[in-house]
This record gives C-alpha cells, structure tokens and sequence, in this order.
C-alpha cells in the first residue's frame, strides 16, 4: 500500500525535500544549498537549472533515508519561493536567463514610473498588490527586453515563463505548463477578483499571453510525473512556500494566522473567501483553493529581510563563523544597548514600501559591540514582524490572541522570547517545523484521498514550544518607539 507523501520545497537559500507519512511525521528529509548570484548592487539572481538539479539529487537521497522506494508514493507537491522568475526556450528545455529572484530590485525605477501612470488604488483593486519590483511581472518585462532574442522568441510562441514551480513542474512532467493561484497572484499580472490573467496588466506590460501558464488550484491532480525520478507519481499539490506554510499549520478558519521567519518574513492571515483590500501596507493574496471549490483568501504581511540578516553578518562581516552563533553572541549584552538595525538591503516591504530605503545601523556609541550588533540584528526581525502585526489588526478588525510560527530562525529561543515580549501575545512553535514542506504534502494528500479533509489534518497539529510576554509596558513602548526613529532614518536613501 501507498504510504508517504513527497514534498519538494524549494526556497530563496536552498531546496528541501522531504517524506511524511499518514500521521504528518516527518520521515525523511534532505537539503541542498544553492548560489546566490549577484552581478550588481540590487540584483539577485539564481541558476535555475542548478535547482532543478539539486531536484534531482535530493528525491532519490530522501527516498534511501525513508527506506522507501517511488512505488510507496501517492503523491507529490511543491511550495516554491514564489516572484522569482524563469523564463525559458520550449524547444531546448534551457533559460534564456538566470532566474530573477524576489529580492531584486533592478526594476525599481520602471515600477515607481508603472504607478505613477496606472495609479496605485486601480492596481490595488486589480491585483492586490502595491507597484514593487518584488512581484514577477516586471522581471519578465525587463528579460524580454534585455535578453537579446527574447522579446521575437517570445511573439513566436518559443518561449515559456513561470515562477519556480511552474519551472519544476514543466520540467518533472516533460511540459505541463502549470501554477496555481497562490502563485499567480504574486505575478502582479493575476486578476485577484478573476483568478485569470489580467488583460490589462499583459498588455501594459507587453507580454505575449503565450508565455504563460494554465493558472489551477492549489490541490488537485495536475498530472503524473514522467521524469524517472519519480515516474508515473501523481503531482498533485502546488502552493507559493508562505501560502504552504499557512496551510501547513492548520490555519482553515478566518482569522487564524502565522509568521515565517525564513530568509525574509511572512505573516499570513486567512480571511476566508473575501478578498480585503488593506489601507496600511499589506497585500491581498490567495491563502490557497481546493479543486473546484471557492478561492480563500489571506493578508500578507512581507519583510524582506530576516534569515538573510543572520546570513549577512556571517559571510560579509563576518562577526559570526555559523548562523546557529548568532544567539550565543547576542545573549552576551542584556539588552540591545540602544542599538537598532534596520536591514532594508532592497528597500523596506510591508507595511512601508520603501525602495528607497537602505540598511543602517543606528544608536551606536564606542560602549557598543559585536553582541549588542548581532542583538540588533536579531531585534530587527521582531520589530518589522509587530508592524506587520498592527497593520493586520487594523485592516481584518482581528487581534490575534496568539500567533503560530515556523522557519529556520524559531530555533532561537531569544529571539522567539524578544517576540512574544514586543507582540504581548503567546508565540506557538508547532511540533513539525518544516510547515511549508508540510502545506505541500497536505494540499497533495488532500487531493488524492490520502487525508480525507480539514479535520484530520488539525488533528496533527501539535505545540512543541510556547514563549509567554514577560516585558513590562513601558520599556515596549520605549523599544518600539526607537525602532520607528530608525526607520525614518533609513528612508530617502536612493
């Protein structure tokens, strides 16, 4: 009998995949890293076909640490790091380009002009979305563009674009050319209302309706796997990675919300099957959509910069040797010795939209040291998080009496305390941390009967850590009030 699921979770750093069985246990699970290529100040770029190999590497190594073979699989699905944008030649099976990754801001300038001449209340409503650099479609303008050859290739019907699931769905199924709704509404070409392909958008954007794909649910069987890795499994679950990580943590009702602190942070919200229009910096997405059922509905709350932080102070000030150092150091000063770090290395995200804004450091006297810099670092996630959180308690009306998080930095109990403190709320780490992989195999699952609806799935979900507010009033009143003073100073940079 079948037995496992197949989550492959690609994401901005690295590819995870990972095996789970009936009960939601982890069985399995194995990574692999990848380059970030960044040729000038502001571009981010990936190898795209360097994913879809270490695609291919990772399955057959998680399925020998499982001890299972394809045959005991029901199914597979994909979560993906979303806006990053591939475009490839149908033909060749090769990128004309490397893929664009989220973080890149080289379209800043065309995207500050886009809004000017199409006006940031009509995008809104179209689409969900503010006029950023950080969505997919002017990543596509530019390769089409630049890319000699592209824009003719393109017209011809030669080309193919997709954000990384559909690369890795295209390339698993020798071409289906397929997303789904999470991840087409971070296109910034997706009617939010439609949930088809705006008109409007392709046509201001110049892009040939051709290049895209077949927008689906989240959770349906698309097709079946004729690659050899997995040959004749049943794909069956695609959602965008934050959009996985809300699903994978049972947030079913509106209302319900998580926080990721991967590379960048997301906070997610269900909203149930309206879509709200946020008036304090958030965006409207898709939370995910079951095979012919209504679309549901989420605010996103997203914070370019956090993981990367950590990252940041390891390979280019070198100040930590390994990421998993940065709590030791900072827990070396008792507070953060009025130092604050506002990371905005490509302009500041939710709830500002600041392209113009630049990283500082801000507060320092000759008293501070590295600890009281890796403190900041670490504060700074927080900080951006509690602007995302009252941005979202304004526009849903919901104050979130808890709040479920996951991703790599959870791990730090520091900062998860320093979390709860600045929120007052309790701060909930789930039991199964890969809750994106999770989303993935649960959206498959669901599609092919392996879970049989909602309810089952809650059933999985269980607290492994809480952190309960410990922070008199006052001294959150004062820490927040100086990270705000940062971040005026870190605006009209560029």
């Amino acid at each position: 009998m079948k037995k496992y699921i197949i989550a492959i979770d690609q994401g901005t750093t690295s590819t995870r995949c990972a095996v789970f069985d009936k009960q939601a246990r982890l069985r399995a699970i194995k990574h692999k890293e990848h380059r970030q290529i960044m040729p000038k100040a502001g571009w981010v770029e990936h190898d795209a076909l360097e994913i879809w190999n270490n695609v291919l590497d990772l399955i057959p190594e998680c399925l020998r640490e499982a001890s299972a073979s394809v045959n005991d699989i029901i199914a597979v699905g994909i979560t993906n790091q979303r806006e990053t944008s591939v475009v490839w030649d149908k033909t060749t099976g090769l990128p004309v380009y490397n893929a664009i990754v989220w973080q890149d801001t080289r379209t800043a300038d065309f995207m500050t002009a886009f809004e000017a001449s199409h006006g940031a209340e009509n995008l809104q409503k179209r689409l969900g979305l503010p006029a950023n650099p950080y969505f997919s479609a002017s990543k596509l303008h530019w390769i089409l563009e630049n890319v000699p050859g592209a824009r003719q290739k393109a017209e011809a019907g030669d080309l193919l674009f997709g954000t990384i699931d559909t690369w890795l769905i295209w390339k698993l199924t020798e071409g289906l050319h397929i997303t789904d709704v999470t991840n087409a509404s971070r296109t910034f070409l997706m009617n939010i209302k439609t949930l088809t392909w705006d008109e409007e958008m392709l046509k201001a954007f110049d892009i040939p309706r051709q290049v895209l794909p077949e927008i689906c649910s989240s959770s349906e069987v698309f097709g079946e796997i004729s690659h050899s890795v997995l040959k004749g499994v049943p794909l069956a679950g695609n959602l965008g990675d934050q959009h996985a990580a809300l699903f994978g943590q049972c947030c079913f009702s509106p209302g319900e919300a998580k926080n990721t602190y991967g590379t960048g942070c997301f906070m997610l919200m269900n909203t149930g099957n309206e879509a709200i229009f946020s008036q304090n910096g958030l965006l409207t997405t898709l939370a995910y959509q079951l095979e012919n059922q209504p679309a549901v509905y989420a605010l996103e709350g997203s914070v370019a910069i956090a993981g990367a932080l950590v990252q940041w102070l390891r390979d280019q000030l070198g100040i930590i040797r390994g990421s998993e150092e940065i709590e030791e150091l900072a827990s070396r000063v008792e507070d953060n010795g009025g130092v604050y770090f506002v990371p905005a290395f490509s302009g500041l995200f939710a709830p500002y939209w600041r392209s113009d804004a630049r990283g500082i450091i801000a507060g320092m006297t000759r008293f501070s040291n590295a600890g009281h810099i890796a403190r900041a670092a670490l504060e700074s996630t927080a900080y951006q998080t509690a602007d995302v959180f009252e941005a979202m308690s304004k526009d849903s009306g919901v104050r979130l009496k808890s709040l479920k998080v996951d991703g790599g930095m959870v791990r730090n109990r520091l900062l998860m305390q320093f979390q709860a403190d600045i929120l007052n709320i309790p701060v909930l780490r789930p039991m199964i941390d890969e809750t994106t992989a999770l989303g993935a195999a649960f959206a498959a699952g669901l599609a092919t009967g392996f879970w049989s609806g909602f309810d089952e799935l809650k059933r999985t979900w269980q607290a492994r850590e809480q952190w309960l507010p410990a922070m008199e009033a006052q001294t959150r009143q004062d820490l927040l009030a100086g990270w705000h003073k940062a971040i005026t100073k870190s605006v009209n940079w560029v």
